[in-house]
């Protein structure tokens, strides 16, 4: 892969982007020519620079991507989406009704926020944090609930905190779809073939990663392992074989209807705006 300038990078901390990208960053042509300009930000932070069109490649979360799909392109790989894999709502007590309820969110241009607003009462309030600090605050009773992404649903059991919904077995009784969660996106200002290849090359950096004992790579792990909140090794194993899977690598039909029923859904309920732009590069 070979651009005639720096391409700005934004990825996500959590292991399984740092998985996805690790082979991408360290050990391609493109990596090698040191032409990424890498940022590792929060996912919020980084749907916050990519509104500011300061990322011409990142991960967004689906939600702010529906709102800027005239802005950028999804790319075919890199994708969190699938099933058993969303958003939980947990609880410090036994929780059946969120109505009045103060819930704390990872942000709220978060595809799990889009996610609470499409299933929960209208009157509830949010209360915006960072995704780690959710439990915390959980449990010293700062909010009735919290909306909690990322490793915290191998780990919220061990708090003693209670599950009040999974988003995502909702969103899959729903609609019998995979739960879209974030993507990778591409600036349409880039050219559609340096996007295209982009898109291969992270497509071959998951494969090689998924098909190898990543475990027993000392550097792999360490960039994982450094960027990482969790560091219990069956955690980030679950986090990993959760969050990367087929859909990651190229996504499915089923996959791509997931994410256009997540779409049509917050169109109606006018969360974001309509688009009638193609969704990937070349379309």
């Amino acid at each position: 892969m070979s651009f005639k300038y720096p391409v700005s990078l934004g990825i996500s901390p959590c292991p399984n982007d740092t998985f996805m990208f690790y082979h991408l960053l360290h050990k391609s042509k493109l990596a090698n020519e040191n032409s990424i300009d890498l940022t590792i930000e929060d996912v919020e932070d980084l749907n916050k620079l990519c509104l500011q069109e300061k990322l011409q490649i990142s991960k967004m979360s689906f939600h702010v991507f529906g709102k800027l799909r005239d802005k950028y392109y999804l790319l075919n790989s890199g994708s969190a989406l699938g099933r058993g894999c969303g958003p939980l709502i947990i609880s410090k007590e036994e929780l059946n009704d969120l109505s009045g309820k103060t819930i704390a969110i990872p942000g709220l241009n978060t595809t799990a926020f889009l996610l609470l607003k499409c299933f929960a009462p209208d009157d509830i309030e949010v209360k915006e944090m960072l995704f780690s600090d959710i439990m915390p605050a959980v449990q010293n009773s700062e909010v009735d609930a919290g909306l909690i992404i990322h490793e915290s649903r191998f780990t919220y059991q061990k708090l003693g905190l209670k599950l009040v919904r999974d988003l995502g077995d909702w969103w899959e009784e729903t609609t019998g779809l995979p739960i879209p969660l974030g993507g990778i996106i591409a600036s349409r200002n880039l050219p559609v073939e340096q996007v295209q290849e982009f898109d291969r090359n992270l497509k071959r950096s998951i494969e090689y990663a998924m098909n190898s004992e990543w475990e027993k790579n000392k550097e792999m792990m360490k960039f994982i392992l450094d960027n990482s909140q969790e560091i219990e090794p069956d955690v980030l194993k679950a986090h990993i074989d959760t969050y990367v899977n087929e859909e990651s690598i190229q996504l499915s039909d089923s996959g791509k209807a997931g994410i256009t029923k997540l779409f049509e859904i917050a169109e109606a309920r006018g969360f974001i705006p309509k688009c009638d732009l193609p969704l990937f590069a070349g379309d």
